[in-house]
């Protein structure tokens, strides 16, 4: 009798360990590439309607309701979040992991090019000064298509996906109510993407380490005392102080600042008098910077604090920095063993198209790196550059354009990593 348990007992914990096995024969790769296939129709016709009717960051009202009625279409409760931004979830009522896919959801305020790097555009805004010039309406496609895959792929799923719809990327309004959101939520992993104008289209660009740079702002205003502008002497001109100041900053950047632990400046803002004839009493200095290490990133502020108040002192003047002056998001960070397992899992269905040279690094910023605070995180570069169609052009450029042939490469690897983490881990 003892025997005869013993054996029961050791079949089934033998097929307790097999049943990953059996449900990744049921979701297969040649299933997850018919299903993306299958989607591909929908994720262009979403991708076109999100391009031709685009709201800037903080705005995104029609966007969000729009979003929330496909989402409804697949049964999924939704949760919104203060703002424009909301979650919904995939319970698939069995225990397991928990895992967020993310995209943003905001355009920016650029008059968009009826025309890319070579021929007319296939969707153009219909929102004027308002246009998609960062490919975030391919981002909200791509999850659509794999919320609409993963929803199709329930039974033969476990755990929980959280499928996030942020506000405000490019201004960052929506993040930080976004992750107080989510506090609640135990994640165990959180994957994101961002299409990537550089790379061409059906790569993947799959990394560790650092692969988006942080950024912080420089701002803050040179204060003096306004005048006539006939009569220089009886006033304090800002405006030349502030024109010293970053003159200073200039030379100090390249003689203080490791040059091997790269900190780029990018001052576009020097405003003064609006009219000719007027000394302003204050002239006002804003700007970016773009770092992978923060203790460089820390010292760069020290240098245009010194800086800026030791030559303004020297013009009479004095500096008042803005409570936005500083760093506001660290690098996009990778995590390792979460990467790898990525890498791995989509050279399953796209084994040719991975890449990970350094040359794709990017030094733009991205909300996504404060996910981390919650889970290890992942962010994956879809390329969309096709020289014969004309996409290629820089990010936040009016020629800005996408090969929505890419939103497949998305949706397959943003899919591929849900259903062998929800399975495998």
């Amino acid at each position: 009798m003892m025997k005869i348990r013993m054996t029961l007992i050791s079949g089934f914990i033998f097929l307790l360990f097999l049943t990953p096995v059996f449900a990744q024969k049921a979701i297969s790769k040649d299933i997850i590439l018919k299903k993306v296939e299958s989607v591909d129709s929908y994720i262009r016709k979403e991708r076109g309607y999100l391009h031709e009717n685009p709201e800037v960051s903080g705005k995104e009202v029609k966007t969000t309701a729009y979003l929330q009625a496909e989402i409804t279409k697949l049964g999924l409760p939704i949760t919104q979040v203060p703002g424009t931004g909301f979650y919904a979830v995939l319970d698939t009522k069995k225990p397991g992991k928990t895992i967020g896919l993310r995209t943003d959801i905001d355009a920016l305020p650029i008059p968009e090019s009826e025309v890319n790097l070579k021929q007319k555009k296939q969707h153009i805004s219909k929102n004027a000064g308002v246009s998609h010039a960062c490919g975030h309406d391919g981002h909200i496609a791509t999850l659509l298509g794999a919320a609409k895959i993963l929803t199709e792929l329930k039974e033969q799923l476990r755990g929980k996906i959280i499928f996030i719809f942020e506000e405000g990327e490019e201004t960052g309004s929506g993040i930080d109510a976004m992750i107080e959101a989510l506090k609640p939520i135990h994640f165990d992993a959180i994957y994101g993407n961002h299409l990537k104008s550089n790379l061409a289209t059906g790569k993947l660009f799959i990394r560790e380490g650092a692969i988006m740079a942080g950024t912080g702002t420089v701002a803050f205003d040179v204060i003096g005392r306004g005048g006539h502008a006939s009569r220089p002497d009886l006033s304090i001109n800002p405006v030349f102080a502030a024109a010293n100041i970053l003159t200073g900053i200039s030379i100090a950047w390249n003689n203080q600042l490791d040059i091997t632990k790269t900190v780029t400046l990018g001052i576009t803002q020097i405003q003064g008098s609006e009219v000719y004839n007027v000394i302003p009493n204050k002239a006002f200095v804003g700007g970016t910077i773009r770092f992978f290490d923060k203790q460089e990133a820390e010292k760069s502020f020290e240098v245009i604090r010194k800086v800026s108040e030791n030559i303004a002192a020297a013009h009479h003047c004095t500096v008042q920095f803005h409570d936005r002056n500083g760093i506001y998001l660290y690098p996009v960070l990778n995590d390792p063993e979460l990467t790898q397992f990525t890498r791995e899992a989509v050279k399953e269905i796209y084994p040719d198209r991975v890449v990970t040279d350094d040359k794709y690094i990017w030094y733009a910023a991205e909300s996504f790196s404060k996910y981390s605070q919650l889970a290890p995180t992942v962010f994956v570069f879809p390329g969309i550059k096709n020289e014969e169609l004309g996409s290629g052009a820089e990010h936040h450029n009016d020629q800005f354009d996408m090969d929505e042939d890419a939103l497949q490469y998305a949706t397959g690897a943003m899919v591929q990593f849900a259903v062998k983490y929800l399975i495998f881990l």
